[in-house]
């Protein structure tokens, strides 16, 4: 009988304005989730860019570090230790620190974040770093071409000229080449120079450095070398961690969403959407059941049980949450496209969000459904006839 006469779709289209309005707030609320939720995967993933590309299997830093944007320093000679550790291949130490950019085009400063390390070794895929011997020159810089426009042109004027003069913490640099990294909420854009010149740069101790990474030989066991190293280095001084690339992405990742409330403004922004939703589509459906009220006492006077009468709430319930979904998620590719354009941060969709969205908006709808279908329970044909 319900598939013979869909009796929630005639009910629902009876009303057209009224179907609109509510497909639109169910759309807006869509939209909302899609952003809160995207906005917190954004962050998540551009905070992680730089793990993701470094090329080594174990890394080591300062037990005093919270985040790659608050790196505290340790000796070098730490890392120096795992080189005697089996199965390992080599060590490369890195300099990371931030200092203030000064915009070629308009001389304006901003912080930059700036990275040195040896460039006779490959920290990252040649992909991601085509062109490391530039680096070799005096104070000679690679600019990352995604970093935010307020750095100014950079990428505009190397195509053009070859190369770009500026200054970084107050010293004059030339950039001589370019590479894609990309913004994080952490840092607004990137350099990579060379140790050497990272050292000239911020007036350092060489023998401090805020990252430690190290590669292993093929074959070589990660976990009983990562085991050594925690015995023999991490332990008997405690200066310094040891982490497996997961986990060193795992720190970062875990800094952003529970030492700092972004996390939770961004959860906090979808419940308030599901929130809404759901009062606009009970809204909506109480609304409807009221204005049939008879027609729905007049079908239990011709012996459809309550059972009935609730499946048709629940299908108009589950319509709703699928019209408005549709075409709020394709708008909301295309504002994370217009978003990632102008922010230079990773806000894709994703299948994952995709589907917990739909979810949530089937659940949100289903929720108001049950509610307001107490009102067609009390419908009884002797009091309204």
């Amino acid at each position: 009988m319900i598939l013979a006469i869909p009796l929630a779709w005639l009910q629902l289209i009876r009303e057209k304005v009224r179907l609109l309005v509510a497909l639109a707030g169910i759309g807006f609320a869509v939209i909302l989730m899609f952003i809160q939720l995207g906005f917190r995967d954004a962050l998540f993933d551009s905070s992680v860019r730089l793990h993701q590309a470094l090329e080594g299997e174990i890394f080591m830093m300062s037990p005093q570090s919270t985040a790659l944007i608050a790196l505290d320093s340790f000796s070098r000679r730490r890392l120096l230790q795992a080189e005697g550790v089996p199965g390992v291949d080599s060590v490369t130490p890195i300099y990371i620190s931030f200092a203030l950019w000064k915009n070629p085009a308009d001389r304006s400063t901003r912080s930059i974040q700036v990275m040195g390390y040896d460039p006779s070794q490959s920290i990252v895929s040649k992909d991601l770093l085509p062109d490391s011997e530039a680096l070799k020159l005096r104070d000679h810089v690679l600019f990352d071409r995604d970093s935010r426009p307020e750095f100014g042109p950079v990428a505009e004027l190397f195509e053009e000229q070859g190369y770009v003069t500026t200054e970084v913490a107050g010293r004059r640099v030339t950039v001589g080449g370019l590479f894609n990294l990309g913004a994080s909420f952490g840092a607004d854009g990137n350099l990579v120079t060379s140790d050497i010149n990272f050292l000239r740069m911020f007036d350092r101790d060489p023998g401090l450095i805020e990252m430690g990474m190290i590669r292993l030989k093929p074959g070589a066991n990660i976990d009983k070398a990562i085991a050594q190293m925690r015995e023999e280095i991490q332990d008997p001084n405690g200066d310094v961690l040891v982490l497996s690339k997961d986990e060193f992405i795992a720190f970062e990742r875990d800094y952003w969403e529970n030492s700092t409330a972004i996390g939770f403004i961004f959860n906090l922004g979808a419940g308030i959407g599901w929130i809404v939703g759901m009062v606009i589509v009970y809204q909506i459906l109480y609304t409807d059941v009221a204005d049939h009220l008879a027609e729905y006492a007049t079908l239990k006077a011709m012996g459809y049980r309550n059972r009935y009468l609730l499946s048709v709430v629940f299908q108009e319930a589950v319509v709703l949450s699928i019209l408005g979904f549709i075409p709020a998620f394709f708008l909301c590719m295309g504002l994370y496209q217009a978003t990632e354009n102008a922010t230079s941060l990773p806000l894709r969709m994703t299948q994952e969000r995709g589907t917990f969205v739909f979810c949530l908006t089937m659940a949100m709808c289903v929720i108001s459904g049950a509610i307001a279908v107490r009102k067609v329970q009390e419908a009884d044909p002797a009091d309204i006839f």
